[in-house]
């Protein structure tokens, strides 16, 4: 069949997931750019506090802000806001 009667593929659900802690300012900065670039994508995003996820605490401790997309982590610490456009994009 000829590509311009095929059907596109419909769009992946995407999801990002900001892993943090009260009283964090990296966090805070990292919310800033995940509310942003999921905004402009019309991407949806939640937010998640270590402080009240056992599994989460144990897991990311140590390097939050914890940014993960679908599930798999994207970054942590700093999150540049053109790397995490860039994988919403994919």
């Amino acid at each position: 069949m000829s590509p311009l009667f095929r059907r596109a593929a419909p769009p992946r659900d995407r999801l990002v997931t900001l892993i943090r802690k009260p009283g964090c300012h990296l966090c805070d900065g990292a919310q800033v750019v995940v509310e942003k670039v999921c905004a402009e994508l019309g991407v949806p995003w939640e937010g998640k506090d270590i402080t009240e996820d056992r599994e989460l605490y144990d897991r990311y401790w140590e390097q939050i802000p914890v940014v993960l997309v679908d599930g798999r982590q994207h970054t942590f610490w700093r999150v540049d806001e053109d790397r995490l456009r860039k994988a919403l994009g994919d």
